[in-house]
């Protein structure tokens, strides 16, 4: 793969938007929005965002990358990470903290050849308290898509960081183990995006977008596939290994934790 994959982690400042032919449909009003409550943005210390999605009420699934400095290359501090359900011109239907973060035991941040990295760039967030609306359903899961399979991504990204969009049509160009690669053309800020296979009566997640690249001249992105990741992350998650943050739940949960806004 690493020979005809130029792939570049995708950073966590957002810097440019999707190609306008990329078929975006933004997702700016109520209706547009409501199957996708649960894909939200990721603040993170009130400079940068990826995008993440709820998959249990106390729950997001995000890229690995997105808890590091991309500056220090150290983790960033978990209470400075603030999960706001299906952000939407200045209001989200829930403000969660981060409690804690488990990343994939074989993801390191540092490492040199990113085509190593990729296909254990996901991380999963618990949160301080769950979230229970009627309106933010979190998505299921499923298996690895296989190449030519049609999916999807709703993510957030620089000039449309008020709203998400969604690419209703990509496809899986191929893959090698837990990566893919995609049609879908994502930018900074998509990091930690859900794919969606639609098969079946609702979306469900198979990948989280990991970075961007180029495949014979077109730009692609490059997911990681949640089908055997995301059980082990759920196992640590269990187990109460992870990294939390520097404030205590009780500062955390009364300041972000209680705010509520039904769209």
């Amino acid at each position: 793969m690493k020979n005809w994959i130029k792939a570049f982690a995708l950073a966590l400042m957002p810097m440019a938007v999707l190609a306008q032919d990329s078929g975006l449909k933004s997702l700016d009003t109520t209706d547009a929005g409501r199957a996708w409550m649960a894909v939200g943005r990721l603040n993170i210390d009130g400079e940068a965002f990826c995008t993440a999605t709820l998959i249990a009420q106390n729950q997001v699934l995000t890229a690995a990358h997105c808890l590091y400095d991309k500056a220090t290359g150290q983790r960033i501090d978990l209470s400075k990470v603030e999960f706001l359900a299906a952000w939407r011109l200045g209001r989200a239907s829930a403000y969660r903290a981060a409690r804690r973060a488990v990343i994939h035991p074989d993801y390191f941040y540092d490492d040199e050849t990113p085509t190593n990295r990729i296909g254990s760039d996901i991380a999963l967030i618990e949160l301080w308290q769950p979230i229970r609306s009627t309106s933010v359903i979190p998505f299921d899961t499923g298996d690895r898509p296989v190449r030519g399979q049609e999916v999807g991504v709703v993510s957030y990204a620089k000039d449309r960081a008020e709203a998400p969009s969604l690419q209703e049509v990509c496809s899986v160009v191929t893959g090698v183990s837990e990566v893919l690669v995609l049609s879908c053309d994502v930018e900074f800020g998509s990091s930690g995006a859900p794919v969606f296979a639609f098969e079946g009566e609702r979306p469900r997640i198979v990948s989280v977008v990991a970075a961007k690249a180029e495949f014979n001249g077109e730009p692609v992105a490059i997911g990681t596939a949640v089908e055997v990741s995301l059980p082990l992350l759920r196992s640590e998650l269990s187990a109460g290994r992870g990294f939390s943050g520097s404030d205590t739940g009780d500062s955390a949960s009364r300041h972000i934790g209680a705010r509520f806004v039904r769209p």
